[in-house]
């Protein structure tokens, strides 16, 4: 399989475009388009009934001790876990193509609407990690369905990794209930994934590393 994105060449900068947040020289943050990529697929593996498209930021701090805080940075050698960003199952395998903006188009608080994207098709958005990130927030809690950009602690030393995968299937559906989310997904192709391809952007809001994003 192989994935390309209009929007972004593997291995470079994601834009502005498709952040949740940018940095600013007042505020250190603010929000952004929060639009979703455009991806294509190709060398689909014969058999395959549906896809699943994940992305995923690998470099997360396990622990939110230093997590913004103007005083220092979050050390390079801290641990790093996995933060889903958008994940979006059941789609059919005569799609090859999610166009940019069709998923997300600006920061939505309290979270976009979902499972079912977009509206009137089968297609399913699990919730991203800004859920448990914003939770007990008065003004941003809520269900974070779909795509919700890059928006990495602005103090992190590292520059970020943001992986877009898609996988092809071979069941027409996944058999997962209620709440659906990148770990449970992950779980649920064990045994039907026939192949995957991926695209990497990188991402930061440290102004010190900006230029090596």
């Amino acid at each position: 399989m192989k994935v390309v994105s209009h929007s972004f060449a593997d291995g470079t900068r994601i834009p502005d475009a498709y952040a949740f947040g940018v940095i600013d020289a007042q505020t250190r943050v603010r929000l952004s388009s929060n639009r979703n990529p455009h991806l294509a697929w190709s060398d689909v593996p014969a058999g395959t009934q549906s896809f699943v498209v994940i992305c995923h930021d690998r470099d997360v701090p396990s622990r939110g001790d230093d997590v913004n805080q103007p005083d220092r940075e979050v050390p390079a050698d801290l641990p790093r876990v996995d933060f889903f960003h958008w994940t979006l199952i059941d789609l059919p395998a005569s799609v090859l193509e999610i166009a940019e903006g069709s998923h997300s188009e600006g920061v939505t608080a309290r979270g976009k609407p979902g499972p079912q994207a977009p509206a009137g098709s089968a297609w399913r958005h699990g919730l991203n990690d800004y859920t448990a990130w914003f939770a007990g927030d008065p003004d941003m809690g809520g269900q974070y369905f779909g795509y919700d950009g890059p928006c990495p602690p602005w103090n992190d030393s590292l520059v970020h990794h943001y992986v877009f995968t898609v996988f092809a299937l071979d069941v027409p559906s996944l058999a997962l209930t209620g709440q659906v989310t990148g770990p449970a997904v992950r779980e649920a192709m064990q045994g039907h994934i026939l192949g995957q391809a991926s695209i990497t952007g990188t991402y930061t809001l440290n102004p010190r590393l900006a230029e090596q994003a």
